[in-house]
């Protein structure tokens, strides 16, 4: 009788109209705990099994585990050791072989005589699973006609897997073309309120809700933001107080919260059933915004009928990450500066005094040690005053004769040593009249001796007086000859002097053609305010920093300051005079201008930050 109540016979039209069912499994679409009873069962009366298992080799301990069974009726047949045994070994030999089959195979009377048939499934391109059918038992033709049945159906499972992923990956591309979708609308914003207000509409349209509200953290509570296809609300209605409520429940847990909750959840809904309530709304989503691994916001949508599915609950939860850094961005930098600095400040003195009440603390420690700094405090106080450098020893150089200028070697600024080449005339001239000189002087001298010969005594007289003017002739051309080439004095700058366009121009004597500063007796002259006159009479030392490098300073003596006080830009100003005691640079030039910081002494902090102001109000209020 149990042989007759599991024997099925098929005709040709029942095998063709398995075949389109099992054709349609390839395309099912359905979750796999849906797929695979539907597999076993069409697997199994295509062969007219009296039984069908499916069977996964695990990887721990190398035991089998049943993942399905067909019909479940027959769960008692595999407490029968012996067919346990044998069902493994032809799951064993099929994993390795794709198929297997034993034919009448005897065992206990309860489960009678029967064949097994075994054939591999690819699950995934890594793991395998085994489909074996106990058929009733029959000739070999048979038990091998169902094993090659069998066989043209064994990829069913992968072409199912392999569809369901394809759908899975156009859900998902569609879920990102949406989300960039989104993202393109909220990048035309360039405020955070109107990004916020589009994020809302946009959900509450793509996702058919009723209502979608967007909450942020602020102050440590959340805030609603907007709310779809409603640009305003008064913040003390009952509905934006409830809406905060359900979203800090979500974002306090930091996860989706779907209402009504799920049989697997195990969050917190009470202010979700408490909306619900009072609000009619049957279902609701809470999807966590987060920033940097933070939650900083919330997205709550509400249907009123619908329930919120996995895909849609996924998709929401990819488009809170896609919007959390544009929103962030937006939310930071659409406030006033002064909102904008404060918040750099926090964020910076956080990690100093702590995360409770930082701005307070920080703001308390800054002002008790600038007060306390300002009163007891002591700094070296120091007069600022403009400086030029100055030089007092110059000498300056002429022309020595009327001449025509020849070479010019130096230029202003040059500096020069003791006998270094400056200028020099065009001797032409001069070497002429020295050879003129020379000839005459010898031409007398040899009238001389012929007059001498002759006893004509006058005529020798006047030879001599002729030869002597053109010795002294002579001895003046060889004079200005040596006096053609103008040196230095000595060891200084040329100031003044710019003669290399001059060159074979004429020279009159006495006129100045080089002033030459000596480089040692360079001295700063400082100009101080009248309001500072009191303080410097007493001070000797500072220092002085140029304009051409404000990175150096060099120390200085106070010489004197001039008792009378000049007028300058509408300001009467004291002229003092300071030395240096180090030796003058190299790049030091006369005319150079910069600060100079005269040294008065330790006063106190308040008063040197406080007296320039008072000493106005002193003046502006007394009579």
């Amino acid at each position: 009788m149990v042989r007759m109540e599991h024997e099925q016979t098929y005709h040709d039209s029942d095998t063709n109209s398995l075949v389109e069912e099992l054709e349609e499994l390839r395309r099912f679409n359905g979750s796999p705990a849906e797929f695979w009873p539907a597999f076993l069962e069409k697997a199994g009366l295509l062969v007219s099994a009296r039984l069908a298992l499916l069977l996964a080799l695990s990887e721990d301990d190398d035991s089998w585990k049943q993942l399905g069974l067909w019909p479940d009726k027959n769960q008692g047949l595999l407490k029968t050791p012996e067919l346990r045994s044998r069902i493994e070994g032809i799951a064993r030999e099929s994993l390795s072989n794709r198929s297997a089959w034993a034919a009448n195979g005897d065992l206990p009377a309860k489960v009678g005589p029967v064949s097994l048939v075994g054939v591999r499934l690819s699950v995934d391109d890594e793991r395998y699973a085994v489909a074996v059918f106990l058929l009733v038992a029959g000739s070999e033709a048979e038990v091998e006609e169902a094993s090659v049945r069998l066989n043209l159906i064994a990829d069913t499972a992968s072409v199912y897997q392999r569809g369901r992923l394809l759908g899975q990956a156009r859900a998902d591309v569609g879920k990102f073309s949406d989300g960039l979708d989104l993202m393109v609308l909220l990048n035309e914003r360039k405020r955070y309120v109107a990004a916020a207000m589009t994020l809302c509409n946009e959900v509450a349209s793509r996702y058919r809700c009723d209502r979608v509200a967007l909450g942020w953290l602020k102050g440590g509570y959340v805030r609603l933001q907007a709310i779809s296809h409603m640009e305003r609300f008064d913040k003390k209605m009952d509905v934006v107080q409830d809406l905060e409520a359900v979203m800090e429940e979500s974002l306090d847990q930091d996860e989706e919260i779907l209402w009504p909750r799920p049989d697997e959840s195990t969050a917190i809904t009470r202010n979700h059933e408490s909306f619900s309530r009072k609000q009619g709304s049957g279902h609701l989503v809470s999807v966590p915004i987060r920033l940097d691994g933070e939650p900083v916001g919330v997205l709550t949508s509400e249907r009123s009928s619908e329930p919120f599915s996995e895909p849609t609950v996924r998709s929401l939860r990819l488009l809170g990450d896609l919007v959390a850094r544009r929103l962030g961005d937006l939310k930071e930098h659409d406030r006033w500066i002064g909102a904008r600095l404060v918040s750099a400040v926090r964020e910076r003195a956080a990690q100093l005094v702590g995360v409770e009440h930082t701005f307070a603390k920080l703001a308390g420690i800054l002002v008790a040690g600038l007060l306390a700094f300002g009163v007891f405090g002591q700094l070296n106080y120091r007069v600022q005053a403009p400086m030029v450098l100055m030089y007092d020893d110059v000498a300056y150089v002429s022309a020595p004769f009327d001449g025509y200028i020849d070479q010019v070697p130096v230029d202003v600024g040059d500096l020069v040593e003791p006998g270094d080449l400056l200028l020099t005339f065009d001797t032409r001239e001069l070497l002429l009249q020295e050879a003129t000189a020379i000839a005459n002087r010898i031409r007398y001298e040899r009238e001389q001796e012929s007059a001498r010969a002759e006893r004509a005594t006058a005529d020798m007289m006047i030879a001599e007086a002729l030869a002597d003017q053109a010795g002294a002739q002579l001895d003046l051309v060889r004079h200005f000859l040596e006096e053609a080439e103008i040196r230095a004095p000595f060891s200084g700058i040329v100031v003044e002097g710019d003669l290399q366009e001059l060159r074979g121009t004429p020279a009159r004597k006495g006129d100045i053609l080089f002033k030459i500063a000596r480089t040692e007796n360079l001295y700063a002259e400082l100009e101080i305010d009248e309001r500072d006159a009191h303080e410097v009479a007493t001070a000797v030392a500072g220092e002085v920093a140029f304009l051409t490098r404000p990175d150096l300073a060099f120390p200085i003596t106070l010489e004197r300051t001039d008792p009378v006080a000049v007028t300058k830009e509408e300001q009467n100003v004291f002229i003092a005079r300071a030395s240096f005691p180090e030796e003058a640079a190299l790049w030091w030039r006369p005319g150079m201008s910069g600060v100079a910081k005269i040294d008065i002494g330790k006063r106190n902090v308040l008063w040197i930050l406080t007296h320039r102001t008072i000493d106005v109000l002193r003046m502006y209020f007394w009579w």
